[in-house]
């Protein structure tokens, strides 16, 4: 009899490019519901679910029974409510985020308590484990969010999901730094205070749910199974003869926000050559050490699309590219992760 596999399912960070992985999910689940077993929700199929930013919010959601497909036309159908009052003027944005939380927050409580009865989930109410990657800025140090796996895990699992969404998806200068309180299983009120979007250390999470799964779970690398789906990828490259690097052209020029694509995107391809190094070796030479698959897709200036896009039309192109993609690995991923 085959030893059972720890499987893991990692999520990146990027905005409303979370159409991506959720697209992605959606098509998985419908092939899910071809079959006889009853196993149709994503959340049923893996052991942790890891993600940060908008690939936090997605975890939580499957891990609470979401079906992907609402997970996606959450995003479609509140893009606008979400993004659409972005701040245009330089005035409004040189003290302040560019967007409010108040609509996100309400809206990813509400899908999160429609699954749990009414009643505002906390961690350890999630159906299967989580990891949220944020950075703590009351303590000024990076935390990881996660249900209680673990006997010293008696921190976080009181915490209300939605606020554990919020603080995860709190992006430097498109939004505040979240804030909120909470009242624990002993009844004793938590301030909740501060906290940023964890794509500041840890954009791609594959790397946190790996080291929780050899450390915590006690898994051996050999028993590990890895699906791990990006937001889009693209080369942060600059060959111009610049003269002036200063804040215009890091945040201001063209409406980029350069800055924070180089440090988000260069963490997401660290941690993808890291655990590629893991699974393969130096120069790919050793046998598979475990079962990797790295879904995502590389974008051109023509494909690509900021994190704050609003335009119904562009998301939705943007969310194709899953299909794309899917339709190359699907016969891999259901193999290796869904069997």
């Amino acid at each position: 009899m085959s030893k059972e596999k720890f499987k893991i399912l990692s999520i990146d960070g990027g905005g409303i490019k979370g159409v991506f992985p959720a697209y992605m999910l959606m098509l998985i689940e419908a092939e899910l519901k071809k079959r006889k077993d009853g196993k149709t929700k994503i959340y049923q199929h893996f052991d942790l679910i890891t993600g940060t930013s908008t690939g936090g919010i997605i975890a939580l959601a499957l891990s609470f029974g979401i079906p992907a497909k609402e997970i996606y036309e959450l995003y479609l159908n509140n893009a606008k409510g979400i993004f659409g009052n972005k701040k245009k003027w330089l005035i409004q944005t040189y003290k302040n985020s560019s967007h409010e939380n108040v609509f996100l927050e309400n809206l990813i409580r509400n899908k999160l308590k429609e699954y749990n009865n009414g009643i505002d989930p906390i961690l350890k109410d999630c159906k299967t484990h989580v990891c949220i990657p944020i950075y703590d800025l009351a303590s000024g140090n990076p935390s990881v969010l996660k249900t209680p796996y673990h006997e010293a895990f008696k921190r976080d699992y009181h915490i209300p999901a939605y606020q554990v969404a919020m603080a995860t998806a709190a992006a430097p200068t498109y939004f505040n730094p979240y804030s909120s309180k909470y009242t624990d299983l002993d009844g004793i009120e938590k301030p909740f205070i501060n906290k940023v979007d964890g794509g500041v250390m840890a954009n791609n999470p594959t790397l946190v749910a790996f080291l929780e799964a050899i450390k915590a779970f006690k898994v051996n690398i050999s028993d590990l199974e890895i699906l791990a789906i990006g937001t889009g990828h693209k080369k942060f490259t600059d060959i111009k003869n610049q003269k002036n690097w200063g804040l215009k052209y890091w945040m201001l020029k063209d409406k980029r926000k350069r800055l924070i694509e180089l440090f988000m995107q260069s963490q997401s391809q660290l941690v993808a050559n890291y655990i590629s190094l893991l699974h393969k070796g130096i120069d790919r030479r050793e046998d598979d050490n475990f079962v990797y698959n790295r879904i995502d897709v590389a974008l051109t200036d023509g494909s690509d699309m900021q994190m704050d896009e609003c335009n119904l039309n562009a998301i939705r192109s943007f969310a194709e590219l899953a299909a794309i993609e899917y339709q190359y690995n699907s016969t891999e991923i259901l193999r290796n992760h869904f069997y």
